[in-house]
């Protein structure tokens, strides 16, 4: 395997997982995205970052793009090469958008565009690294293929497929939180079982959620009830959980975001959102609200 392209650069999503009851399973892409561009060097790394994390992430080896570009390359078989790296970011940061995923995504797609022969780093291989990164698929899935996804472990091996998406189901709607919440901290607020009747009712909810996206848009707020992680997370993000019980209460399907603190309301308009997040918030910079729209296009590589 050789290097035959030293430019290429990708367009990654933001995603938003477990929808609800879907835990660690379920996930849809946002369009909301990071583009990123590198360029093989004979130099050491350099990179150049804006936006999103511009004043935090590494700027070395260690950048999550770059890790993940060089386990491409060696999956690959191909050799290792110097790295000119830039990424726009506007994927938030620690806000359950699942901006490692795009990351991790961005930099296995880079390498797949700089080797000569493509299906060495095919969609399935692609899923399967960036799980061995993310520990889980449900970001990463749905960050590849685009729309809404399912994915589940197969022993070791992950594993995914799209759904169907009636045609007028989704309007996302993302309620964006100044704070910020790590994935472990939010992991770790989970207890290690649950009883048997909250396993039944998140079961019938995921299919029924599943149903609803197909083309029943009048059962999302029932198909997007969960027993399983949202209310047991409430002690990491209050402000999260109380909002979407106010959302739901008023009838809008309102989820946490992946593991938070964003909140996400599956179908919904911002006009109609605003006065109530106001009201419950009080402080007007606190939130910020975005109408995000389901991208439906996988991400891929762009030679040159």
């Amino acid at each position: 395997m050789r290097i035959q392209h030293t430019r290429v650069s990708v367009r990654v999503p933001a995603t938003s997982a477990n929808l609800g009851p879907g835990f660690d399973t379920l996930g849809l892409a946002l369009d909301l995205c990071d583009d990123l561009s590198v360029e093989a060097t004979t130099g050491a790394v350099e990179i150049t970052v804006t936006g999103e994390g511009a004043a935090s992430v590494p700027t070395g080896e260690d950048h999550l793009v770059v890790r993940a570009l060089r386990r491409g390359l060696d999956h690959a078989g191909a050799p290792q090469t110097g790295l000119r790296l830039r990424a726009a970011n506007r994927i938030p940061h620690g806000r359950g958008l699942g901006s490692s995923a795009a990351a991790t995504l961005a930099g296995l797609l880079l390498a797949r565009g700089m080797i000569s022969d493509p299906e060495a780093l095919d969609d399935q291989a692609v899923l399967q690294l960036a799980t061995e990164f993310e520990g889980h698929p449900d970001n990463a899935a749905p960050a590849l293929r685009g729309g809404v996804v399912l994915s589940w472990m197969q022993g070791a091996t992950a594993r995914a497929v799209p759904l169907h998406v009636g045609g007028d189901v989704l309007h996302p709607v993302v309620l964006l939180p100044t704070t910020t919440l790590s994935t472990d901290q939010a992991r770790g607020l989970l207890p290690e079982e649950i009883p048997h009747a909250d396993a039944v009712f998140n079961a019938s909810r995921s299919g029924l959620l599943v149903h609803a996206l197909a083309g029943a848009p009048e059962l999302l707020l029932e198909a997007t009830e969960d027993r399983l992680h949202q209310e047991q997370r409430a002690p990491g993000m209050p402000e999260s959980v109380e909002l979407m019980r106010v959302l739901r209460r008023e009838g809008h399907p309102a989820v946490v975001s992946g593991a938070g603190p964003s909140v996400l309301v599956m179908s919904g308009r911002r006009a109609e959102l605003a006065p109530l997040v106001r009201r419950f918030v009080g402080d007007p910079t606190a939130w910020r609200i975005a109408e995000v729209a389901l991208r439906t296009t996988p991400a891929a590589p762009v030679v040159g």
